[in-house]
């Protein structure tokens, strides 16, 4: 069957926020393979907002993720399901949860799938899947899929007014936070305080973003240098991808918001540590530079100094 002939489709992507970000591309293609037909996506409440405004897709469907043994809210959602009555299923998030969601839709016909999931019409039968970057796997995926043609990530749509900020000019953008419960990801705050220091030495205004929850980074970095900005737990999704737009150039850990700015085109450097693998799931694009260590306590300030320099010539 041709592929606009579909007019009900689902996307499962549920996070998290860099995953997101890496699942617009795909998005994209999806929807331009479907030109005609209602898509649904169905996420994680964090990111409703984010994608409320996208226009890869119709409406957005908030999933809670009931426990397994709640049985009411597996009923609600296997009741959500299926009364969307949707023709093709993309499962972005391709894990045993929503995989899961196969076998909830039931019984009866389930819709066509493309994902992982156990007697999936389409599935993603590539051994070699967990060894691919997050892109490349989803492409790949789609390939599958019968979509040949999926672009790179697109926030084109996303922005917002940040007149309020007042940011100053020349700023460059730092991102010292990440997973709490991963500390070998985050480059040591009292580094991100000596490069806030020596960016400030260069007529460079550091400007710190990050959620409410690493206000005490933003502190740091505010004490050691007085011509930094402090916007931790200040800015929405749109608002970041807005100011990325505005700076010269962005440092920051393995985190969501980082691929915000670099998929809205900001100059950007990536520190990376033994935690996460950045062939799997860096950033990319032109204006992406990548720096790892082992261990982050390792990389030096002037290191990074090189390499912003570097880019900047």
């Amino acid at each position: 069957m041709n592929l606009a002939e579909y007019e009900r489709i689902l996307v499962i992507k549920l996070g998290a926020l860099g995953d997101a970000v890496q699942a617009l591309g795909p998005m994209k293609a999806i929807r331009q393979a479907h030109p005609n037909a209602k898509i649904t996506l169905l996420t994680a409440p964090a990111y409703a907002g984010f994608f409320e405004n996208c226009p890869f897709v119709d409406q957005v469907w908030r999933d809670t993720r009931p426990h397994k043994l709640n049985l009411i809210g597996m009923l609600t959602l296997r009741s959500m399901l299926r009364a969307g009555r949707f023709q093709r299923v993309y499962d972005l998030q391709t894990s045993s949860r929503s995989s899961l969601y196969h076998k909830l839709i039931g019984p009866g016909r389930r819709p066509e799938w493309s994902g992982i999931a156990p007697g999936a019409s389409h599935p993603h039968a590539n051994p070699l899947r967990d060894t691919m970057h997050t892109i490349d796997r989803q492409r790949d995926q789609l390939a599958m899929a019968g979509i040949a043609d999926v672009p790179a990530p697109d926030l084109s749509w996303l922005d917002a007014d940040i007149a309020k900020f007042k940011l100053p000019d020349p700023f460059v953008l730092l991102v010292p936070g990440g997973a709490p419960t991963r500390p070998k990801k985050r480059w040591p705050i009292a580094k991100y305080a000596a490069l806030a220091q020596e960016l400030a030495a260069h007529n460079a205004n550091p400007v710190v973003i990050g959620g409410k929850g690493e206000a005490d980074l933003g502190k740091a970095i505010r004490t050691a240098s007085s011509r930094a900005r402090d916007l931790t737990g200040q800015t929405s999704f749109a608002e970041i991808v807005a100011i990325a737009r505005k700076a010269g150039a962005a440092i920051g850990n393995d985190t969501g918001p980082m691929h915000l700015i670099a998929g809205a085109g900001c100059p950007s450097i990536v520190l990376f540590g033994s935690d996460s693998d950045p062939a799997l799931c860096a950033p990319r694009g032109r204006e992406v530079a990548v720096l790892r260590r082992d261990s982050l306590e390792g990389l030096g300030v002037d290191e990074v100094m090189r390499l912003l320099f570097k880019r900047a010539a």
